[in-house]
């Protein structure tokens, strides 16, 4: 997520612009809109004129049987108001809820498309607020406030004409009423538009802290850092608390004014207009018409605060989406590439280099390796030697940065990364569960397996807990699956990625979590299913080491050995001193030997 955020005028004004593709399939509906409001306002504006004939006509001549068709027209006004109401809300209701539906799809979807690296950096709240309250903001001005914008500018326009043609003293006086306004709304522009972003940004921020707190809250209680995170939350809520009483205060000012203009055009007509009618150059009934028409104007010059509030709010959330949609999705498919097809699984790495977007230095290089199709090779190294990058490029979470990856001597950014992913299965040390059932959490890489197969699965990763669970497969698993332990999250994760049957299966140490017992099981398991998988394992553990047919280690970025479990216990001392560390006697070593 980019750290700069200032914005101007004319960046979210841009950005809100281009939202009208948005708007394009609903240009009926919104014309449908437009018109109701216009009928509905025009209704408003036709009262007044209708009082002006009953003053002057049969009021000021004594004959009451011209007041009932006036009456009639009156009610008729009336009902023509309150239909028309209905339909412009009915309409904006379905259009506008369709088109924020429309961009939050698209938004979810482009979020999905952005590669690892951009959620590494991205605030996880400051996309959630995004992806909701900035969203319903554009949704609210696109539908309401553009409208009435519009409407309002035709009324202004419309009244102050006729007022110019009923008596233009008091005409040029409404005229001159606009000046003021424009003045104050340039003036408000641009400090409401930096308050507005800092505001939004504030609240991503405090959803930020909210969420970490929520999905933490073990560790939280556990260190008893309660009083700490909670301070955390309360520097950041105190912070968007003076941003918007910041807003309040430019709005508050703003609106006073609003308030105060049209409060002085009506004193004003008063006295001019009463002088006038006193004089004979207006009428009783055109004075009381041209009041009615100036407090009718009220409503629109006091809503023009609260519709350039929101539309300043919708730019600014505008400008926050495209910070994300302009954001290029830098693993993606090349032109041309082309469905992997059925997979034998030779996966080689070629001079492979990477470092992490943004960083100054590699965190692997000169990697060359080969693994055989069904071969099950070992990634073995101390912390921070690359391991979990290394296993990170199969799939494409990150691509190389020089040399290349190959599966079955194509490279693996010519073919498409649906068909990538679906050979490639991958089991990380931390596993990540999502608020779902456990068979919906099992079958999330493959829809369609059966009963027998997710069986099979759970069989495997000694996983058959979940049949235990108060509804057995269709028990809901809680966020991040914290209702489970660390090893059951670890063997439910396993039977995900075996139950996918993929050609090549990467397991990011994922028996760290389980006891020695529970290991010894799965491992025997998953020996029958690695037979046939060309397999790449980092491990930690020597009894993880010896589910492999050879042994890599990485030092430094690189491999500097590559042998089998016994070969480099021989001959490589760097090797035996990384398993010595990571084991809790030397008996594991010697029967690593036998």
């Amino acid at each position: 997520m980019s750290e700069d955020r200032s914005t101007s005028n004319k960046g979210s004004l841009h950005s809100l612009w281009r939202m009208r593709s948005y708007l394009r399939p609903y240009i009926g509906q919104m014309t449908v809109m437009g018109i109701a409001a216009l009928v509905t306002v025009g209704a408003e504006l036709a009262i007044p004129l209708v009082s002006q004939r009953v003053i002057d006509g049969p009021l000021a001549d004594g004959d009451s049987s011209g007041l009932w068709w006036l009456g009639g027209l009156a009610l008729l006004l009336g009902v023509l108001e309150a239909v028309f109401g209905f339909v412009r809300r009915w309409v904006q209701s379905f259009c506008m809820l369709d088109m924020e539906t429309a961009i939050r799809n698209d938004l979810y979807a482009h979020l999905q498309r952005l590669p690892v690296a951009y959620h590494d950096r991205a605030q996880t709240g400051q996309l959630v607020t995004r992806a909701t309250s900035d969203i319903t903001t554009i949704r609210r001005f696109l539908g309401f406030g553009l409208i009435f914008l519009v409407v309002n500018v035709t009324l202004f326009t419309v009244v102050t004409i006729y007022l110019l043609r009923l008596y233009w003293p008091l005409g040029l006086l409404v005229v001159l009423s606009a000046v003021p306004v424009a003045y104050f709304t340039l003036i408000f522009e641009r400090e409401y538009i930096v308050a507005s972003r800092r505001c939004q940004d504030l609240q991503g921020d405090v959803a930020t802290v909210v969420e970490e707190a929520a999905v933490g809250i073990r560790i939280v209680k556990a260190l008893g850092r309660r009083r700490t995170i909670g301070g955390r939350f309360l520097h950041e809520s105190r912070q968007l608390r003076r941003a918007s009483l910041v807003k309040v205060r430019i709005l508050a000012k703003f609106w006073a004014i609003l308030d105060l203009v049209p409060q002085v055009l009506l004193a004003l007509v008063l006295l001019i207009g009463a002088l006038a009618v006193a004089a004979g150059d207006l009428t009783l009934g055109s004075l009381v018409a041209f009041v009615s028409l100036v407090v009718l104007l009220a409503w629109p010059i006091e809503a023009l605060g609260w519709i350039l509030a929101i539309g300043q709010e919708s730019a600014t959330a505008a400008d926050r989406l495209y910070e994300v949609f302009d954001t290029e999705p830098m693993i993606a498919d090349r032109p041309g590439a082309h469905d992997l097809g059925a997979a034998r699984g030779l996966l080689r790495f070629e001079g492979v280099g990477f470092r992490f977007p943004g960083a100054d230095r590699d965190v692997l290089h000169g990697i060359d390796l080969t693994v055989e199709p069904g071969e099950t090779v070992a990634i073995v190294g101390a912390t921070g030697s690359g391991k979990t990058a290394l296993t990170a490029l199969v799939p494409r979470l990150y691509d190389v940065s020089s040399g290349r990856i190959t599966l079955d001597g194509t490279d693996i950014r010519d073919v498409t990364l649906t068909s990538l992913r679906r050979a490639v299965a991958t089991a990380f040390e931390d596993p990540t569960l999502f608020s779902a059932s456990a068979r919906e959490n099992l079958t999330l890489g493959r829809l369609d397996a059966t009963d027998a197969e997710i069986a099979e699965a759970i069989s495997v990763a000694q996983a058959d807990f979940v049949y235990d669970l108060p509804w057995g497969l269709a028990t809901r698993i809680g966020e991040q699956g914290l209702s489970l332990s660390g090893g059951q999250r670890q063997r439910l994760a396993l039977a995900r990625a075996v139950l996918g049957r993929p050609s090549v299966l990467v397991l990011d140490d994922p028996l760290s979590a389980l006891d020695i017992h529970t290991e010894g099981l799965v491992e025997e398991a998953l020996r029958r299913v690695l037979a046939a998988t060309t397999a790449l394992v980092v491990a930690h553990r020597p009894s993880t080491v010896l589910l492999a047919d050879r042994v890599a280690l990485l030092e430094g970025g690189t491999i500097t050995a590559v042998g089998t479990h016994h070969e480099l216990l021989d001959r490589v001392p760097a090797y035996r001193q990384i398993l010595s560390a990571e084991s809790d006697s030397d008996e594991v070593l010697a029967g690593g030997r036998r």
